[in-house]
C-alpha cells in the first residue's frame, strides 16, 4: 500500500475487502448516520448529539485535511474513512495530537454496526498506529474506552497497546457508572513488534 497515495487523499487498500482514505465533506452524512445509531453511541461519551454539534466538530477537521492534501502535508488530525469495495461506509478512525504534548497522539475508531465483528477495528487501529510512528514522528500513542467495551480494548491489546491505568466510575451510564481504561504504546514498543 502506498502511504503517499493515502496522504494525497486517495483511497488505498486496508485489506482485500476494504479501503481507507482521508475524510472529505461527502463522508459527513455517513458519519452522522452512524452516530445516530444508539448501539454505536452506547460507548461514546460525546454521542448522541445534535447534528449541528457533529458538523461543528467535523467540518474544521475536514477543512484542515483538505488544506493539508493541497499542500502535500499531513493533516493536524488525520481522520480516515473505511469503506468496502462497493463504497459502503464501514467506519472511521482519528489520530489527533495530544494538546501541548509534542509527539503524543490519541487513536480512536468507530464502526457502523453492520461492520462489527469483522476485524475492521483491529485493521484500522494498526494502520493508524503505524501511521503515527512511521510518518508523524510519534513517540507515544494512547487510547481509552469504557471498561465494559471489551471489544474496543481487545483491539488495543491486539495492536500492541498495554493497559496503563483505570479511572474508576469515570463515565455515567444508564445503570450507574463505568470505569475508563487507559492504554498506550511507545515508539520503542511499536518497533519491538
Amino acid at each position: 500500500m502506498s502511504i503517499s497515495l493515502f496522504k494525497q487523499g486517495k483511497a488505498v487498500p486496508l485489506s482485500d475487502k476494504l479501503t481507507i482514505k482521508l475524510i472529505t465533506q461527502d463522508d459527513l452524512k455517513d458519519i452522522i448516520a452512524m452516530l445516530d445509531n444508539p448501539n454505536v453511541t452506547k460507548y461514546l461519551f460525546f454521542a448522541p448529539a445534535p447534528v449541528e454539534l457533529y458538523e461543528g466538530f467535523f467540518n474544521p477537521i475536514i477543512e484542515n485535511v483538505q488544506q493539508a492534501i493541497a499542500k502535500g502535508e499531513w493533516p493536524e488530525s488525520p481522520t480516515a474513512i473505511i469503506r468496502d469495495l462497493d463504497g459502503a461506509y464501514m467506519g472511521m478512525a482519528g489520530l489527533p495530537k495530544v494538546m501541548f504534548m509534542q509527539g503524543n497522539f490519541e487513536v480512536g475508531y468507530q464502526l457502523a454496526e453492520h461492520a462489527w465483528g469483522q476485524g475492521i477495528a483491529s485493521l484500522v487501529c494498526a494502520f493508524m498506529t503505524k501511521l503515527a510512528f512511521t510518518e508523524l514522528g510519534a513517540h507515544k500513542v494512547t487510547a481509552d474506552c469504557y471498561l465494559s467495551n471489551v471489544g474496543s480494548y481487545k483491539v488495543m491489546e491486539k495492536c500492541g497497546y498495554t493497559l496503563e491505568g483505570t479511572q474508576k466510575n469515570y463515565y455515567k451510564v444508564d445503570t450507574g457508572f463505568d470505569d475508563r481504561v487507559l492504554y498506550g504504546i511507545t515508539d520503542a514498543q511499536f518497533k519491538q513488534r
